[in-house]
């Protein structure tokens, strides 16, 4: 598909001659990086981007998580590929949505979501519950679960029929004209245009297919998109490559680190945990599901860990009663960081009815256990 019938077929593209010029300029940059050059011309094209105002080599992009931005430099960064990794069920879609809605919210970015594991619309009405506690505000008094916003559609959908206007009735005049979902829909409406979202396939969506859809966005976008991968293990290959998981993982995290590289963009993979690493105390980048290759090739690995379980039990014993408060917090673990220090634990506090992170967090004070492991 080419930019101008990406444009034609998505208005809110339009306009956006000049990021594409910019993109463009990028793309032959990058095709220039495979071929020899001296250091003078790799000077020479930073003094360029330089000139022309393009500093997005030298400025990271925040994710919205306060305390983790600082510890891995400022943000994301153009090439690199950053994994979350953590057991089923603890929070990782709910934080990489949140990133991605949090860099959608930044007139100039893009965030391109692709789930493997949920439906486009699921994913809109997560946004809703999120956007209804509005992070980092997090208000929960006017909180909207899942459950409320099934109930409000269902009973005004219903309501709209016996008075003879089921006909007429939508989706967005149900959430415009509710108070609970009002607020929420404006909200998610300030960056509706630039999160992009995908219901991927396990049999059909390829490293290739994610290539080409990323390439055709920075294409589009002039290049300011970030990647969402949920999850890596899910991506489609053909079976021929790989005769097991690991070598399949492998072929996997070097595709993607390789699209970042080669498309500029930055890459966030979601990774799930292995046999060993669910039945683990505390989850590593060790227990992560594949192979050594998700080391090796990613620049940032963030671990999510429940705080209640992972809390030396003398701090356990010490305060009961504040140990189960920590049930709502997560732990992330920075364990590896090719511009910063690794080993550095976070924490931030979950909102789950509201699919929402406190983003603001703080560093963790209690000991963990595991803490030879991490001062090491």
């Amino acid at each position: 598909m080419s930019t101008r019938r990406f444009e034609d077929e998505n208005p809110d593209y339009q306009g956006q001659s000049d990021p594409a010029r910019q993109s463009r300029r990028r793309t032959s940059s990058r095709h220039a990086a495979h071929m020899p050059r001296t250091l003078a011309q790799v000077l020479n094209e930073a003094n360029d981007m330089v000139v022309r105002g393009d500093l997005s080599e030298f400025v990271p992009l925040p994710t919205g998580f306060d305390p983790l931005d600082g510890l891995i430099g400022g943000g994301l960064r153009k090439t690199e590929l950053v994994l979350l990794g953590g057991a089923q069920g603890i929070g990782k879609t709910i934080c990489a949505l949140q990133m991605a809605r949090n860099i959608a919210m930044r007139n100039d970015q893009y965030a391109f979501y692709l789930s493997y594991e949920h439906t486009e619309t699921h994913l809109l009405n997560r946004l809703l519950c999120l956007e209804s506690v509005n992070p980092p505000e997090i208000d929960t008094k006017r909180g909207l679960r899942l459950k409320d916003l099934y109930d409000i559609i269902i009973t005004e959908r219903a309501r709209s029929t016996l008075r003879g206007r089921g006909d007429g009735i939508t989706l967005q005049s149900i959430l415009r004209e509710n108070e609970q979902t009002s607020f929420p829909l404006a909200r998610l409406g300030s960056y509706a245009d630039r999160l992009i979202v995908v219901k991927a396939s396990p049999v059909v969506t390829t490293l290739r297919t994610i290539r080409e859809m990323t390439m055709r966005l920075c294409e589009a976008t002039g290049g300011n998109v970030t990647v969402f991968i949920d999850y890596l293990q899910k991506i489609a290959i053909h079976p021929e490559r790989a005769t097991d998981e690991a070598e399949k993982v492998t072929i996997i995290v070097e595709g993607l680190k390789d699209m970042a590289l080669a498309l500029g963009v930055p890459v966030v993979a979601i990774v799930a945990a292995d046999r060993e690493g669910l039945q683990a105390n505390r989850l590593h980048l060790y227990h992560l599901r594949g192979s050594s290759a998700l080391d090796y090739e990613c620049d940032i690995a963030i671990i999510m860990n429940n705080k209640y379980h992972i809390l030396a039990k003398d701090a356990v014993s010490f305060n009961p009663y504040q140990a189960r408060q920590f049930r709502e917090w997560l732990v992330f673990t920075i364990e590896k960081n090719r511009a910063g220090r690794a080993m550095q634990d976070m924490e931030f506090q979950l909102y789950a009815p509201y699919f929402a992170f406190d983003p603001r967090g703080q560093r963790v004070q209690q000991q963990l256990i595991d803490d030879k492991l991490i001062e090491k």
